[in-house]
C-alpha cells in the first residue's frame, strides 16, 4: 500500500515538473520582453510583460522592483497641467512605491528594492515639496544608505543608489540651512553631493544624467572647467534613459551659460 502510494505521488511529480519548467521559461522570456521594451522607452508594453510576470509569480521581488520602476517612467511622462492631471500622476507614483514596498518585504537585504523605495518616495516628495514632507526626504536618505551599505545588485543599482543620493543632497541643500535644520534637513551637503557623483560615474560611467547633475552641483561650487568636462562627457554618451534627450539639451544649453565663466 505504501509503494503504491509512493509511486502515485512520483507520477504526480513527473507530470507535474514539466508544467513548473513551461512557467519558469514564461517568467524567464516575459522579464526579458520587459527590460527590452524598457530599453526601447516603450513603459507601456514593459508593463504589460511585467503585469503578466506578477501573474504567474505574485511574490515574486525581482518582478516587483521592475514594476516599481516601470510606474516611475510612466508617471514621468504623464501630463500635470491642472489638478485632476496632477492627482492622477501622484497616484501612479503610490502605486510605484506600493511596489517597491513589496520588493522590500520580500527581500529587506537587496539594494534593488531600498533604491526602487527610495526613488519613489522621492518623485512624491518633490510633488508635494521636499519641505513639507521631511521625513520622506529622510527616509530616502536612510534607505539609499542602506542599499550602498549593503553593496549588491550590481554596478547600475549601485551607480545609481549613489547618484540619487548625491541628487538629494543637493536638491535639498539648496533651501537656507537654517530653515531646514529645523525640519531635521540640515545634514544635506552640496560637498557631499559632488562625492556622491563622481562615486557614481566611477562605478557607472556613461549614464548622461550623472554627468549633467554633478555639472549642476559644480557651478555652485564655481569649478567651472570640470563642470565643463562633465557636460561634454554627457554628449558623448549614448542614451539609455527616456529623457537623455532632455538632459543633452539641458548639457548644450548649460555649456553656452558659462562658456565665459
Amino acid at each position: 500500500m505504501k509503494r503504491t502510494a509512493s509511486n502515485l505521488l512520483l507520477l504526480f511529480i513527473l507530470l507535474l515538473a514539466p508544467g513548473l519548467k513551461i512557467c519558469a521559461q514564461s517568467l524567464d522570456a516575459l522579464m526579458d520582453d520587459g527590460e527590452k521594451y524598457y530599453k526601447q522607452f516603450n513603459n507601456e508594453k514593459a508593463l504589460e510583460a511585467f503585469k503578466k510576470a506578477e501573474k504567474l509569480e505574485p511574490n515574486n521581488f525581482e518582478v516587483f522592483w521592475h514594476l516599481s520602476r516601470t510606474y516611475v517612467d510612466i508617471a514621468d511622462r504623464m501630463p500635470n497641467s491642472n489638478k485632476d492631471q496632477e492627482n492622477a500622476q501622484l497616484a501612479v507614483y503610490q502605486t510605484a512605491l506600493d511596489y517597491a514596498e513589496k520588493a522590500v518585504k520580500a527581500k529587506p537585504d537587496q539594494s534593488a528594492g531600498l533604491l526602487r523605495r527610495a526613488i519613489a518616495n522621492g518623485k512624491i516628495a518633490l510633488f508635494k515639496g521636499v519641505f513639507s514632507v521631511a521625513g520622506v526626504v529622510n527616509s530616502v536618505r536612510a534607505d539609499l544608505e542602506k542599499a550602498i551599505q549593503l553593496g549588491n545588485g550590481g554596478n547600475f543599482t549601485q551607480g545609481v543608489a549613489h547618484y540619487v543620493l548625491a541628487r538629494t543632497h543637493a536638491k535639498t541643500s539648496e533651501k537656507w540651512k537654517p530653515a531646514r535644520s529645523v525640519l531635521g534637513l540640515g545634514w544635506a551637503d552640496n560637498e557631499i553631493a559632488l562625492k556622491e557623483y563622481k562615486k557614481a560615474i566611477e562605478i557607472y560611467p556613461g549614464y548622461i544624467m550623472f554627468y549633467v547633475d554633478y555639472a549642476n552641483s559644480l557651478i555652485r561650487e564655481d569649478e567651472y572647467k570640470t563642470a565643463r568636462e562633465m557636460l561634454n562627457k554627457a554628449l558623448t554618451c549614448q542614451h539609455q534613459h527616456q529623457d537623455d534627450d532632455k538632459r543633452i539639451a539641458e548639457a548644450k544649453k548649460i555649456l553656452n551659460d558659462i562658456k565665459d565663466e
